[in-house]
């Protein structure tokens, strides 16, 4: 991974190294995830560019609260597109949340093997 797809520290920090709550957040940002992404996918194929704006922006908020930087950013920019109704590149930008997504899924999986 070329930049941190979280940012342990500051997410620490955010529940004030409280780590049962760290996980907690996490396992629910990944339930959630499950579901707006599903949502996300019928919104490209159906060209639904305010649903596309709703959902980007409330991923976005989620990757914020566990500062998901780098899918923070991509739904930022997917929020901008879906306000603007521009419908171009979304499968790439969906290629994109799922690459990152992965990677923040082994860094999870990392996170909890360790003592």
């Amino acid at each position: 991974m070329s930049e941190k797809i979280l940012d342990f520290d500051e997410f620490m920090n955010r529940v004030q190294d409280d780590k049962d709550l760290f996980f907690e957040l996490l396992d629910i940002f990944v339930q959630d995830f499950q579901t707006k992404r599903q949502e996300l996918q019928e919104a490209v194929k159906n060209n639904d560019s305010e649903t596309i704006e709703h959902v980007a922006h409330f991923l976005k908020g989620s990757c914020g609260n566990i500062s998901a930087k780098p899918m923070r950013a991509i739904f930022t920019v997917l929020e901008e597109k879906g306000a603007r109704g521009i419908l171009e590149g979304l499968e790439q930008d969906l290629e994109d949340i799922d690459q990152k997504y992965e990677e923040l899924v082994i860094y999870i999986g990392e996170l909890r093997a360790r003592p």
